[in-house]
C-alpha cells in the first residue's frame, strides 16, 4: 500500500529520511490516511488506517500490511470485525457482527467463514458447526427460534445427509435429509403419539395415509340386541394399507338421521329442536345427530359385577336396574308394559314438561335432553367407548352396541310426533277412538323404561338392555381425532349405514317377549 516515490503529506518522526516512529500520513489521493507507528518507511506496529467514507482499520501492522489482531469497520454495510488478519485480509479466528444483528464467531479463511464457528442470525437462531466458503457445510447443530433443534449433516446451508430434528413440541425425526427436507429412510415420533418409520419424499411419507376405510359392506345389517365390531384401515389413495404408520387416534360415533321440522309440528317439539346439538354432515345425503354407543357387557357379567358391588348395601344389580333384594320377585315385570307406562307419561295427559322438569342429580343430561333422569341411573353405568390407536395402519372397535337413547331423545320424539300427525290425517276415527292404538305404537318405539316399585312409577334409563333398541337405520362414523394432527393433516371420517333389524320372531309394531328378572 505504501508506494515509494509518491509524495503525500506526512507529519511525524523520521529516521534516515524515512518515516520511522509515530506519525500521520495523508495519501496523495486524500482518500486514505494512516496514523500510527512506522518503521523504515512502512506502517509497522500499532496504527489506524482510515478511509474518507468512514471505514477504518485499527490494529497491528507488519511491513505495511494489516497483520495480526485488529478491528475493521465497513461504513457502506455497517459490518464490523474483530480478530486476526493476514496480508490485509480477515484470516484466522475472529468475531464478525452484521448490521442486521447477526454475528459469526469462529474461523475465517481469507475473508470467508471457513472451519468451525457459531453463527447467530438476526432472529436469534444459532448454528454451531462447520463452514466452507461462508456456508454451513459438514456437521453442525442448529437451534431455531421456535425451539426446534437439529443436529446432523449440512451441504451448502441446507440440511442434507443424516440428521436428527428435535421439535419444540416433543416430536422427533431421525433419518436422511436432502434439500432441507426429509428424504430417504427415516423415522418420525410425533408428539401426538403417532409414529412413521419408512421412506420419505420431500418432507412427506412415501406411503402416506390419506383416508380412513371401514372394512366390510357400506350397508351392514345387525340383529337387534347383537353387539358388532368395526374394523378400520388407514389407506392411501390407491387403497393400499399404510403399515408404516402407528398410533393415530380414532374415535367411533353413532348417529341417526336429522329430521327437519315443518311449521305444523307442535311447539313443544320445536322447543326441543331449538336445543339440538351440532349436526354431522354425512355422505348419505343428509345430516345426522348423535346417538349413544356403549361397550357391550354380557348381562351375566353385569349381574356378577353388580352383586359384588352391592353385597354390603342389600342391593342386587339385575341388568342395569338396582332393586332391593326383597323386591326382586315383584320386579319380574313385562318390559314392554313398562315402556308403555313410561311413554304414557311422556305423551299422555301427564303434562310432562321437558323444559321445566330440570331437577335431579344428572344435571348435565337434563340440560342436554330437557328431561329429568332417575337418581338410580348414573352416567358412569354406561361403559365409555375408548378411542383406539391404529397399529400398522389398522384399528378395531370390538363388541360395541347401540345404547338406549336418552330420555326425551329428540330425533325419536320428532319422528313419533310426525307419525302421530300422519296417522291423524289418514284416519277418520276420532282421537278418543284411536287413542289406545296410537298410544301403543308410540310406546313400542320408545326406549325408556318405567319400573313399578311399591305402587310408584319411576323412570329409569336402561343403558345395557339391548332388546329395546329401536330398529331402523343408524350411522356409524369413525373419525381421526389425533391431536395435534399428524403432519398437520386430519383424515376425513369414514361412514357406514347400520341397519338394526328386529330379532327373529319380532315384527315391527308387535309386542315384544317379556323379559323376566331371575330370582336370586
Amino acid at each position: 500500500m505504501d508506494k515509494p516515490g509518491v509524495s503525500g503529506r506526512y507529519v511525524g518522526e523520521m529516521k534516515q529520511q524515512l518515516r520511522d516512529g509515530f506519525g500521520l500520513y495523508v495519501y496523495p489521493n486524500s482518500f486514505f490516511q494512516y496514523e500510527g507507528e512506522w518503521k523504515n518507511g512502512k506502517k509497522h506496529g500499532i496504527g489506524k488506517f482510515l478511509m474518507k467514507d468512514g471505514s477504518y482499520y485499527e490494529g497491528e501492522f507488519v511491513n505495511g500490511e494489516m497483520e495480526g489482531n485488529g478491528f475493521r469497520y465497513w461504513a457502506s454495510s455497517g459490518n464490523e470485525y474483530s480478530g486476526q488478519f493476514t496480508q490485509g485480509e480477515i484470516h484466522g479466528y475472529g468475531v464478525k457482527k452484521y448490521l442486521d444483528g447477526s454475528q459469526y464467531e469462529g474461523e475465517f479463511h481469507f475473508g470467508a467463514r471457513a472451519g468451525h464457528g457459531a453463527l447467530t442470525d438476526g432472529e436469534g437462531q444459532v448454528y454451531r458447526g462447520s463452514f466452507h466458503n461462508n456456508k454451513k457445510q459438514g456437521e453442525g447443530e442448529m437451534y431455531y427460534k421456535n425451539g426446534d433443534q437439529y443436529q446432523g449433516d449440512w451441504v451448502l446451508n441446507r440440511r442434507q445427509g443424516h440428521g436428527i430434528l428435535q421439535y419444540a413440541d416433543g416430536s422427533l425425526y431421525e433419518g436422511q435429509w436432502r434439500n432441507d427436507l426429509f428424504n430417504g429412510q427415516g423415522s418420525l415420533i410425533h408428539c401426538s403419539g403417532v409414529t412413521y418409520d419408512g421412506m420419505w419424499i420431500n418432507g412427506r411419507p412415501a406411503a402416506e395415509a390419506t383416508k380412513l376405510v371401514i372394512l366390510g359392506e357400506e350397508i351392514r345389517e345387525v340383529v337387534q340386541g347383537s353387539p358388532f365390531t368395526i374394523e378400520v384401515q388407514l389407506q392411501n389413495n390407491e387403497g393400499e394399507l399404510i403399515e408404516a404408520e402407528n398410533g393415530r387416534v380414532l374415535q367411533i360415533w353413532a348417529g341417526v338421521k336429522h329430521v327437519k321440522l315443518s311449521p305444523n309440528v307442535s311447539s313443544t317439539v320445536l322447543e326441543l329442536e331449538d336445543l339440538e346439538e351440532s349436526l354431522v354432515e354425512t355422505p348419505l345425503g343428509y345430516d345426522a345427530i348423535s346417538y349413544p354407543l356403549t361397550q357391550y357387557v354380557p348381562e351375566s357379567e353385569q349381574v356378577k359385577a353388580g352383586s359384588a358391588a352391592s353385597s354390603k348395601s342389600g342391593i342386587t344389580t339385575v341388568g342395569s336396574f338396582s332393586i332391593k333384594d326383597g323386591d326382586v320377585n315383584e320386579a319380574k315385570l313385562d318390559f314392554l308394559a313398562a315402556i308403555e307406562n313410561t311413554r304414557g307419561s311422556l305423551y299422555g295427559t301427564s303434562n310432562h314438561s321437558p323444559v321445566n322438569e330440570r331437577k335431579g342429580t344428572n344435571q348435565q343430561e337434563e340440560d342436554l335432553y330437557g328431561c329429568q333422569l332417575s337418581p338410580a341411573v348414573e352416567k358412569d353405568s354406561v361403559p365409555a367407548l375408548a378411542n383406539q390407536r391404529a397399529e400398522s395402519g389398522y384399528a378395531v372397535f370390538r363388541n360395541i352396541a347401540l345404547s338406549l337413547p336418552p330420555v326425551c331423545y329428540r330425533p325419536f320424539m320428532i319422528l313419533d310426533e310426525l307419525e302421530k300427525k300422519m296417522s291423524k290425517k289418514s284416519s277418520s276415527r276420532t282421537l278418543s277412538d284411536k287413542g289406545p292404538v296410537s298410544q301403543e305404537k308410540i310406546t313400542e318405539s320408545r326406549s325408556d323404561v318405567s319400573i313399578k316399585l311399591g305402587g310408584k312409577s319411576k323412570k329409569v334409563l336402561n343403558t345395557t338392555d339391548r332388546q329395546i333398541v329401536r330398529p331402523g337405520d343408524y350411522i356409524i362414523m369413525v373419525k381421526d381425532v389425533t391431536a395435534p394432527p399428524f403432519l398437520g393433516r386430519t383424515l376425513s371420517p369414514a361412514f357406514i349405514l347400520l341397519k338394526i333389524i328386529p330379532q327373529k320372531g319380532n315384527k315391527k309394531g308387535s309386542r315384544k317377549e317379556h323379559h323376566k328378572v331371575p330370582n336370586n
